[in-house]
């Protein structure tokens, strides 16, 4: 009769509690974060303080890091100035065509190259899109020349007229359009509808995060552009905005304060465009790079 080995019983082990990480209560990146948004701030908060500093204040050595009494004098001298008004308004109508003009036609050849297929479409593509690595300084005078030949200089017109439609405008709006389904296209023309009318009454509509980014970053392009207007323009009537603020500085003399306060001024809309639009410029940056 064979008996069976007893079993060795091993007493149970108590489980150590596991060490649990200090969670911090805010994401790790944001101590990168924090810090690089201090240092991309800071010109901007100076130059908020100096518009209200008087010019000795700013002329002084070491600088004023605040100042003594809020003096708007800069702001008194640049909104006096019988131009600056003007100079705003035909900034204001430059940068507005111009933002109009790059959705209409960017969205009309975006959906060209997405949607339909032609003979040399895609070297074309790939020639407008390499068009975009050619500095303006290399085409800066062969666009004087046409605009001189269009009898534009010197007009709102030769600041308008390079800038109707841009190759990003096109690029961008073509990579969000394949992004979308083919289905909803394919049902509206189902049902009669022409290309023009599925663009405007489908496509559009879906491509609102797009349509915003290409809107913003025209309208920041056209509203901060220095170089073109100093070329095109003479007369201080069709001046814009940017190359008014020149007309403060001077060979001996600088008024710094009307610098700073013109720039406050300058600065206002473009940074209520760029929130107003941020979290649709991030979505189209995201979803317009799905598909090639």
């Amino acid at each position: 009769m064979t008996t069976r080995p007893a079993r060795l019983e091993v007493p149970a082990t108590r489980a150590l509690p596991a060490l649990r990480r200090p969670r911090l209560p805010f994401s790790p990146w944001h101590l990168l974060l924090v810090p690089l948004a201090l240092v991309f701030a800071a010109p901007l908060g100076w130059l908020l303080l100096s518009s209200v500093m008087s010019n000795a204040e700013i002329n002084r050595f070491p600088p004023a890091l605040w100042p003594s009494h809020v003096d708007l004098a800069g702001f008194r001298y640049v909104l006096d100035n019988a131009l600056f008004l003007r100079w705003f308004t035909n900034s204001l109508i430059v940068s507005a065509v111009t933002v109009g003009s790059n959705l209409l036609f960017g969205a009309l050849g975006g959906y060209a190259f997405a949607r339909m297929r032609f003979a040399g479409s895609r070297a074309l593509l790939g020639l407008m899109v390499a068009t975009m690595a050619i500095p303006f300084q290399l085409t800066m005078i062969p666009t004087f020349l046409v605009m001189k030949k269009l009898g534009l200089i010197d007009s709102l017109g030769a600041l308008i007229v390079p800038s109707l439609v841009t190759p990003f405008a096109v690029f961008l709006l073509r990579q969000f359009f394949l992004s979308l389904p083919r289905e909803l296209e394919e049902a509206a023309w189902i049902d009669g509808c022409s290309r023009l009318r599925v663009l405007f009454t489908i496509v559009l509509p879906l491509s609102r995060p797009a349509l915003s980014t290409v809107a913003v970053l025209t309208f920041l392009s056209t509203w901060n552009d220095l170089t073109w207007p100093l070329i095109a323009v003479n007369h201080d009537t069709t001046y814009t905005l940017q190359l008014g603020l020149t007309t403060f500085q001077g060979q001996h003399h600088t008024n710094w304060a009307a610098v700073m306060a013109g720039n406050v001024i300058t600065v206002l809309p473009v940074l209520l465009a760029f929130l107003g639009a941020q979290k649709t410029f991030v979505r189209s940056i995201t979803t317009s790079g799905l598909k090639g």
